[in-house]
């Protein structure tokens, strides 16, 4: 069974706005709150997370994200996710995030706060 967070994080990858917006929506509350370092300030609302995502793949066209684990303690979802693509030399890149993520009772996502790496010491 796919997730809410699957679903959403499959967003990114796609180019057709209206897709995008539509697996966004099927994946997030309606006041859904996003935050990572690369917002300025927290994302809320379908419509905000859907021209955030868009921004990820017009800056790293054929790019996936892919969610590689999660585990769950007390309501929250710890994610690691995948992003990876073609960087500007051509070569094949690959970064993680670490995302922590809460559900509401639908099993939407309602609140999602994400970090670059996943937090190992380098």
């Amino acid at each position: 069974m796919t997730t809410a967070i699957e679903i959403f994080f499959t967003a990114w990858s796609e180019t057709d706005a209206a897709a995008r917006q539509a697996l966004i929506a099927s994946a997030v509350s309606e006041t859904a709150s996003y935050a990572d370092p690369r917002a300025q300030e927290p994302i809320t609302g379908v419509a905000a997370l859907g021209e955030y995502v868009g921004m990820f793949s017009a800056n790293a066209p054929g790019w996936t994200a892919t969610v590689q684990k999660t585990d769950t303690i007390a309501g929250v979802t710890r994610a690691t996710v995948a992003f990876g693509g073609k960087g500007p030399d051509g070569s094949e890149m690959r970064q993680l995030g670490q995302y922590y993520i809460e559900c509401d009772e639908d099993g939407l996502i309602a609140r999602i706060i994400g970090f670059v790496g996943t937090g190992a010491a380098e």
